[in-house]
């Protein structure tokens, strides 16, 4: 039995959406085309930071500067739109990172999680 083989088509991809999930631990970077496939994604502990180091804005550059060159290098990705999630101190520094690796920035969205008074908080700390 013969078995065919399948050429695999390069994907060229020119513009995508970047979203950073900024936590207080780590910074999660993922790239994606406009219809939601996954590109590209990393973090600070895929570059080599372990530990604390992980949540430096430092390590989020660098994570972010290494996930969008794998992704221009693959997928010759030019423009990004950028969303940003999370109170983390990764935000702006992955931002930094995007556009310092060569992508153009067309826009940046805040879609931090805010409550609007759902769920009860836990106990307060007694004083």
């Amino acid at each position: 039995m013969a078995t065919i083989k399948k050429t695999k088509v390069k994907k060229s991809v020119s513009s995508g959406i970047v979203t950073v999930q900024a936590t207080f631990n780590n910074t999660l970077i993922s790239i994606t085309d406009t219809e939601g496939a996954l590109l590209a994604q990393g973090s600070p502990p895929v570059v080599g930071f372990k530990g604390a180091k992980r949540s430096t804005a430092f390590a989020a550059t660098k994570a972010a500067q290494e996930v969008a060159e794998r992704a221009i290098k693959k997928y010759g990705l030019k423009e990004v739109k950028v969303v940003v999630k999370g109170p983390g101190a990764g935000r702006n520094a992955a931002v930094k990172g995007l556009d310092s690796a060569g992508l153009k920035i067309t826009t940046l969205i805040d879609r931090t999680p805010i409550p609007h008074n759902g769920c009860r908080s836990r106990k307060a700390p007694r004083k």
